[in-house]
């Protein structure tokens, strides 16, 4: 039976990477990577997915077909998390395909992944 180990991004600068990620999901660093070949994030209560950060000189994709969606309560706390998330050094993306009512706003890391903050309490208009 396969399950999903680590979701594993592609960075320029690890130990930046790292700093980042750590602030933004307060996840920690494991002792070691998987096979030695990333290194290794995950949840400091020990829920959740790991995420690996793996060195990687190729740039990252405008629209890129996997992504991370990192989920919030309501309108306000995706607010508040996008602004703390940009104040880590991530930025806002200029996403040309938003749906009329957005239930989520798209962001960079510093190495340019794409991720989106989705606020799970949005009620269609």
């Amino acid at each position: 039976m396969l399950t999903v180990g680590a979701i594993v991004l592609g960075v320029a600068d690890v130990p930046r990477a790292v700093r980042f990620w750590q602030e933004a999901l307060g996840y920690r660093t494991h002792g070691t990577g998987f096979g030695g070949a990333a290194t290794i994030l995950v949840p400091v209560d020990g829920t959740g997915t790991p995420i690996a950060l793996q060195r990687n000189e190729t740039p990252p994709q405008d629209h890129p077909r996997i992504h991370l969606d990192l989920h919030v309560a309501d309108l306000a706390a995706m607010h508040a998390e996008t602004d703390r998330l940009v104040s880590l050094g991530a930025s806002r993306v200029d996403w040309d395909s938003y749906p009329a009512d957005p239930d989520f706003v798209v962001l960079a890391d510093p190495d340019g992944n794409r991720f989106c903050v989705v606020d799970l309490g949005h009620v269609p208009i």
